[in-house]
């Protein structure tokens, strides 16, 4: 088959809820994905920042291997060996105590809210307890993560959504100051605001977030589900601040292309939430989810890939800079580590479709920014080789 008669294929049988870019990919080498015509792209979207160590990562690639041989899944009801290494790791990179696995970062949010109501529930000995998220957020696209998305457009066709949330704006202590009542169970936000935009938290916002939850004992979660696991050039974009969450949750990058997801809690919040009975997941934490956690978690220490994200991440910060320089509807640059933004007057979806043409993967992030979120192991000339071809696109745009 060819490129035109796979896509005419899937669009027969798969449900349209992607307009997809006209491109069928074959497999990965280093930070290059190749075309089923055998095309090569620079890859700075890493699967929506999933593919930390880009594809085909030889040690990565044998361990899963050798453990989809081994066994693949026994269900909850019994321990694994892999999962309770992952579980191990998670908790020392995180400084954090207890690990819930899910099968992705909607479930992990999912998870975490459940977890904010029963330790309130516990704590109250009653029901009703209420979320303060924030606007312009995304949590995923189930429904109690959909609730707690700031962002009417996702949320309008499945209304009614679930009851007990206010959405205060990003950055603005005293608009969560001002929603908090005597129902408020917890504060739910991202460390860096993804799909919103690429928004870093500010210091003053984050620390005055964390001591108002002390202050009322309302409990903090944030949602590190792209900006974890090593992207930020801290293992977890919260150890920038010095602020710890009561709870986080975590994926993409986590298992780096396996589906794989996970909430991680402090001890208190552990002894006064979830207790059995109150959740569980069938896939949830299997052994080969939890052998492909324990080796990318593994992998991030010997390589020290926070310490190469700190050091090649200014370079891509200048040449983005530079490009904003040179382009006049290019006009701002936020971000932190190797999760960045430029935000852009002409149409961003536009620009990522030429970049394909140019042999250059990049995403969107809202409606006006450009995402560049790629492979944590890139290389100054994979950066100055993107900055070329989105140079030329941008040259073109009319």
């Amino acid at each position: 088959m060819n490129k035109m008669e796979y896509m005419e294929a899937a669009e027969e049988s798969l449900l349209h809820t992607y307009n997809r870019f006209p491109l069928v990919l074959d497999h990965g080498e280093g930070v290059y994905l190749y075309d089923t015509d055998g095309r090569e792209y620079l890859d700075f979207a890493a699967g929506i920042a999933v593919q930390a160590f880009g594809y085909h990562h030889r040690e990565y690639t044998e361990c899963i291997r050798e453990q989809a041989e081994k066994l693949l899944h026994t269900s909850n009801l019994y321990y694994n060996v892999p999962v309770i290494r992952a579980a191990a790791r998670l908790c020392a990179a995180s400084g954090m105590d207890r690990v819930f696995f899910t099968n992705s970062g909607a479930e992990a949010i999912e998870g975490a809210v459940k977890a904010a109501k029963k330790y309130a529930y516990t704590r109250d000995g009653h029901a009703g307890h209420e979320i303060i998220a924030m606007k312009h957020s995304f949590h995923g696209r189930t429904i109690g993560a959909l609730s707690v998305t700031g962002n009417p457009h996702y949320q309008e066709p499945f209304a009614p959504l679930m009851p007990g949330v206010s959405f205060a704006e990003y950055n603005d202590l005293e608009s969560v100051k001002a929603l908090v009542n005597e129902n408020t169970c917890a504060v739910l936000l991202e460390t860096v605001q993804g799909e919103g935009g690429i928004y870093p938290a500010t210091q003053t916002f984050l620390s005055g977030v964390r001591q108002l939850c002390d202050e009322k004992d309302i409990l903090l979660i944030l949602d590190e589900i792209q900006c974890g696991v090593g992207r930020t050039g801290e293992m977890f974009a919260w150890q920038h601040y010095g602020v710890k969450p009561d709870i986080m949750a975590c994926a993409k990058a986590l298992g780096c292309g396996v589906p794989v997801g996970a909430f991680v809690m402090t001890e208190k919040v552990a002894e006064r939430s979830l207790a059995p009975g109150d959740h569980g997941t069938t896939y949830g934490g299997n052994p080969f989810a939890g052998a492909a956690v324990d080796k990318v978690l593994e992998l991030m220490e010997r390589e020290h890939i926070t310490d190469h994200v700190k050091e090649i991440a200014p370079y891509l910060e200048e040449k983005l800079d530079g490009l904003i320089a040179a382009h006049d509807f290019l006009t701002e640059r936020r971000g932190i580590g190797l999760m960045q933004g430029v935000v852009s007057k002409k149409p961003v979806a536009q620009i990522a479709a030429k970049a394909l043409e140019e042999g250059l993967i990049v995403i969107t992030a809202g409606s006006d920014v450009l995402r560049f979120v790629p492979p944590l192991i890139i290389e100054k000339k994979h950066v100055d080789e993107m900055a070329g071809k989105l140079d030329a696109v941008l040259k073109k745009m009319p």
